[in-house]
């Protein structure tokens, strides 16, 4: 079965980290990029980092240049994202996707970053 699990979301404070992970089964990292999505209340889904897993290559979103890093562990089948200096509008359900656009379909469950204030 394919599929993608999130975890380490939780309550921070602000100017706190996170490192979420995203593991894959049923496929092989080297053969996709990687994104991370996250979603708040009331707003659209976007986009927040993406990782090409054969290359290394790597995307941000303004919102996260400089704060966040995305990684990937072929080894592991694992991608990760490391996020720093967290404010509370960071607050929001984060999704992995095997692909870099909303119209990938395969999604992971999501995790939920709370970045208080």
């Amino acid at each position: 079965e394919v599929q993608l699990v999130e975890s380490g979301g939780g309550l921070v404070q602000a100017g706190g980290s996170l490192r979420l992970s995203c593991a894959a089964s049923g496929f092989t990292l080297d053969d996709y990029a990687i994104g991370w999505f996250r979603q708040s209340p009331g707003k659209n889904r976007g986009g927040v980092a993406c990782i090409g897993c054969r290359d290394g290559s790597t995307y941000y979103a303004g919102s996260a240049k400089g704060r966040f890093t995305i990684s990937s562990d072929n080894a592991k089948n694992t991608v990760y994202l490391q996020m720093n200096r967290l404010k509370p509008e960071d607050t929001a359900v984060y999704y992995c996707a095997a692909g870099c656009n909303l119209q990938t379909a395969i999604w992971g469950q999501g995790t939920q970053v709370t970045v208080s204030s």
